[in-house]
């Protein structure tokens, strides 16, 4: 039942409730308000940094002598300056009960985290008592001073930012050698009065420098030019003797000794290394704030681009108070070093095979098959690293841009048709699923194949056979046909299946990013003539340097297939997959791969040297754009290694359609290998 409520009809009843609620207004107004009351106050709103309120809250003695400039403003920009964040201000408020006045003296603890690091220091925060002008009630107010923001500003000091910078962390190979290096260069200009024949000597320092004279001539028609002053136009490492005996040859120049990066190595590492030069407008956009500034340099390609984060080091950073007779610090972060690295590389492999290359274009890589640890990995052509470090001309950047060989292309992170290299993954593929006997051969006729139905297409082959062709005499003589009709008969889902078991499809495990191997552009074989194509490393399918020579390693390790490794910290002598191919089969194709090199009838008979005992196989990949297409453009290939199995090369040149084929890949790569032995 609900309980009914009566109203007040009677006169006095609401004179009463009139003058109740006249007496608790007035009471509540004359409330007192303690001085930890608008402590508190003030407090929370600093906690917020909600400056404007906290302005309101300080005395007017204060805002006497500090304007809303001197406190907002300023707060505002030291905390933005100085990235404050995670501000916490602690108290304990007095026990005024025993009191007889109020406590108006406040001890406070503030920390905060900066730039620097953490900024703790203890203050007092004192509150004077006086009439509030808006309502002339008596009220409390901040006794402030700068001390409140840092206790070495009160004085009238002035906060100030130093910063120091790391020392960028150094590359270094196998042995030591330094592959990125922190070192003195020359810092090369002129001094326009020693000049004694002005344009004969500025084309001739145009030309060394690799700069455009207009560029010089900017630099010399700066306002604050004069005859007797140093402009700075290049840098230029040190160790080109010749090139330095050219420059200073010429009167007008003169140096400054500075540290910079350094590339011993050049055109030989450049696509492996990469380059440092000056951040731009969008790549430090794309960075965390605060790690970058707009003169900063950062890593641009190859490690110096995959290793930025460990290269660069931590810039340290000082907070002082500033005064005339002092320098108080605040807080400090020192600079931490980049880190050193330390690859797998070995500079003196490396650049013996990049110079192996000559004028020629293609790609190649050296691993130790064992170990997996990488020890090449070349792309040629090249460029001099120093060139985009210490700032490269237009005339020079367009022309690398228009050069046909494409030296900005890093090849080695790339993929290409392997041609007949793909083989003995072939041949190891039809071993496993019994889809080649080693006990059997076939009868071949004729230089060409195909089966009915496949219109005019035909697989063609380098050299009739004079016997049944067994898979020792395919890999001797690179058979296309054996290989195409081997597969055909598996088809194409057990050779897809042992493609991806040799790690096509997946991206290879290795610090630098290299693309996946593709068994076709969409990942399946299905139609006859791709599967024969395929089957001897034509059709569509693609593979990198790295990766073939990763997926010979199966043959030389009992079957399973070596993880490569960059890093001389990383483990070695682990596998990507086992079980690849059976040990008597792995030893099959290995006699087959030394007979290529051997018999008079292989195919890498350009190989055969007394230096080196050394067993491989080539591979010519067609670039056709069609069937009908002749005259196209064929890369020529060679995967080999010597009988110490110590070391293992996958080389590539392109256009070896007029030099000899894959023969002439062979022939280079055998001296390389009697070049390093």
């Amino acid at each position: 039942m609900k309980k009914k409520v009566r109203m007040i009809k009677s006169p006095l009843a609401y004179s009463l409730l009139l003058l109740l609620v006249i007496f608790l207004t007035a009471c509540s107004e004359d409330e007192e308000i303690k001085p930890e009351d608008r402590f508190i106050d003030y407090v929370d709103h600093w906690h917020e940094q909600d400056f404007d309120a906290m302005y309101q809250l300080i005395s007017a003695s204060s805002q006497e002598d500090y304007s809303t400039e001197d406190f907002i403003d300023r707060y505002q920009k030291i905390y933005q300056d100085l990235e404050i964040t995670d501000l916490n201000i602690s108290y304990q408020l007095p026990d005024d009960e025993d009191q007889e006045e109020p406590s108006t003296v406040f001890a406070i603890e503030v920390t905060k985290n900066s730039i620097a690091g953490e900024i703790t220091f203890t203050s007092e925060i004192i509150l004077v008592e006086q009439i509030n002008e808006e309502d002339e009630q008596s009220d409390w107010f901040i006794e402030w001073h700068p001390g409140l923001i840092f206790p070495a500003l009160r004085e009238g000091a002035e906060i100030a930012v130093e910063r120091s910078e790391p020392a960028r962390g150094e590359i270094f190979d196998r042995n030591g050698n330094g592959l990125a290096v922190n070192e003195i260069v020359y810092n090369v200009g002129v001094q326009p009065g020693l000049f004694e024949d002005r344009e004969t000597e500025m084309e001739e320092l145009a030309t060394l420098l690799e700069m455009d004279i207009a560029s010089i001539e900017r630099e010399l028609s700066a306002g604050w030019v004069t005859d007797d002053v140093f402009v700075p136009l290049k840098k230029v490492p040190t160790h080109d003797q010749e090139l330095i005996d050219q420059i200073f040859s010429l009167p007008s120049v003169i140096k400054q000794d500075v540290t910079a990066r350094a590339y011993p190595y050049e055109d030989a590492m450049a696509h492996v290394i990469g380059y440092t030069s000056g951040i731009t407008a969008e790549e430090l956009e794309q960075q965390e704030p605060g790690v970058y500034h707009q003169n900063d340099v950062i890593g641009k390609r190859g490690l110096e681009q995959l290793f930025e984060s460990r290269l660069r080091g931590t810039r340290g950073t000082r907070i002082v108070a500033v005064s005339d007779n002092s320098r108080t610090t605040i807080a400090e972060q020192e600079a931490v070093d980049g880190e050193d690295i330390t690859v797998t590389l070995d500079a003196d492999i490396q650049t013996a095979l990049f110079n192996s290359y000559e004028e020629d274009a293609g790609t190649a890589v050296a691993i130790n098959p064992k170990t997996g640890e990488t020890l090449a990995l070349v792309s040629s052509p090249a460029f001099n690293p120093h060139t985009f470090a210490y700032g490269i001309s237009q005339t020079n950047w367009q022309a690398l841009q228009e050069d046909e060989q494409n030296p900005l292309l890093n090849r080695f992170a790339a993929t290409f048709s392997p041609g007949s290299t793909i083989k003995p993954i072939t041949g190891a593929i039809g071993l496993t699923n019994d889809g080649i006997d080693l006990d059997e051969g076939i009868e071949i006729n004729g230089l060409t194949w195909a089966k009915e139905g496949w219109g005019n297409y035909e697989v063609r082959r380098v050299s009739e056979s004079s016997g049944p062709v067994d898979l020792r005499d395919a890999l001797v003589r690179s058979d296309n046909i054996y290989f195409a009709q081997k597969m055909v008969e598996l088809g194409q889902e057990a050779f897809v299946t042992g493609l991806e078991a040799f790690g096509f499809g997946d991206t290879l495990p290795f610090t630098y990013p290299i693309p996946a191997s593709t068994v076709s552009n969409d990942g399946s074989i299905d139609r006859e003539i791709l599967l024969a194509d395929s089957a001897y490393g034509q059709g569509e399918i693609l593979m990198s340097a790295l990766h073939l020579a990763v997926a010979y390693t199966p043959f030389l390790n009992n079957g399973a297939m070596i993880q490569p490794v960059l890093e001389v910290n990383e483990p070695t002598g682990t596998f990507i997959a086992d079980g690849l191919v059976e040990t008597e089969h792995a030893s099959y194709i290995r006699e087959a791969l030394r007979q290529a090199v051997i018999a008079p009838n292989g195919t890498a008979r350009a190989a055969n040297t007394d230096t080196v005992e050394l067993a491989g196989k080539t591979g010519t990949a067609e670039l056709k754009q069609s069937l009908t297409d002749e005259g196209a453009q064929e890369n020529g290939w060679f995967v080999a290694y010597p009988s110490e199995e110590d070391i293992l090369v996958a080389m590539m040149v392109e256009h070896v359609q007029d030099k000899g084929g894959s023969g002439y890949v062979a022939g280079k790569t055998a001296s390389f290998f009697e070049q390093i032995r």
